[in-house]
């Protein structure tokens, strides 16, 4: 496994591969990695001639007061765990080679940013679409894997791409959960175990929701009415959003039908969590 730092390094070295014939595969991260990243690894693995894998914590898309400065690192983990993945490349620039003291330069798309996370979290989303334009252009890959716990986020790269003409495949992956049905989440060790046991509570909310839907409530307002109150049972839990949107542009759905998704964001303590269900009827 071939670890570079450099963005020009990185660029010449996939350069050279692309002249070789080489197909490349793209798992983005902030490090910290669980099965979820990993199985995005193992697929790109399965698809790819060669496969990058970049660790970066990306300040632009945090918020004042948000949890930059804790969220969790460890690059030596991260490393051993890619290495017996066998990956080619380990991407892992600084926060000075990505933002320069003169930059000046971001990248945003529009509408989709300001529902559900971007409605709460003003201008996550200009700094997610910022770093992925600025990885792209880094590594040149032929396609890149995303997980679908953030399935905003899988649309709002998916939109940036497709209207900037980039040559790349997003290839959207499941979202992995722990036995229990949490979601897999790098901020999950910030959880004290009793606050681990209260953010079950998201993934049984969302499951017995999709249970209403599948057996005839179509009913958008009740079956946010039924999360909430499901979640508000729970005294650690305190709710951002619980949304029923349409999949394809985000807006809201009064009458399910189609596929749907219901998504939410709720803080467990201090650490804000987010998840989600397909549904389609």
């Amino acid at each position: 496994m071939k670890i570079i730092e450099n963005p020009q390094e990185m660029q010449s070295f996939i350069k050279e591969q692309k002249r070789a014939g080489k197909t490349v595969g793209f798992v983005p991260t902030m490090g910290y990695l669980h099965q979820g990243h990993l199985s995005l690894v193992e697929r790109a693995k399965r698809e790819n001639d060669l496969v990058v894998v970049s660790i970066f914590v990306n300040p632009t898309q945090f918020g004042q007061g948000e949890d930059f400065d804790i969220y969790p690192r460890d690059f030596e983990r991260d490393k051993n765990l890619l290495a017996k993945l066998n990956i080619d490349v380990l991407f892992y620039p600084s926060v000075e080679d990505i933002y320069p003291s003169n930059y000046k330069t971001y990248v945003e798309v529009y509408d989709i940013t300001d529902k559900l996370c971007g409605a709460s979290r003003p201008g996550h989303f200009k700094g997610v679409t910022t770093i992925v334009t600025k990885l792209f252009n880094m590594v040149l890959p032929d396609r890149a894997y995303f997980g679908l716990k953030d399935a905003q986020q899988v649309l709002v790269i998916k939109q940036m791409v497709k209207d900037l003409n980039f040559p790349i495949e997003i290839v959207p992956c499941p979202i992995v959960r722990e036995e229990d049905g949490l979601a897999m989440s790098s901020r999950n060790v910030n959880l004290k175990p009793h606050e681990r046991e209260a953010a079950l509570v998201l993934s049984k909310s969302l499951f017995a929701a999709q249970k209403l839907i599948l057996d005839g409530e179509r009913d958008g307002d009740k079956i946010k009415k039924f999360i909430a109150e499901n979640i508000s049972k729970e005294p650690l839990a305190n709710i951002d959003y619980v949304k029923v949107v349409s999949a394809e542009n985000l807006e809201e759905v009064k009458e399910i039908e189609g596929e749907i998704l219901i998504a939410l964001a709720v803080k467990i303590g201090k650490v804000r969590l987010i998840d989600n269900i397909m549904v389609e009827v």
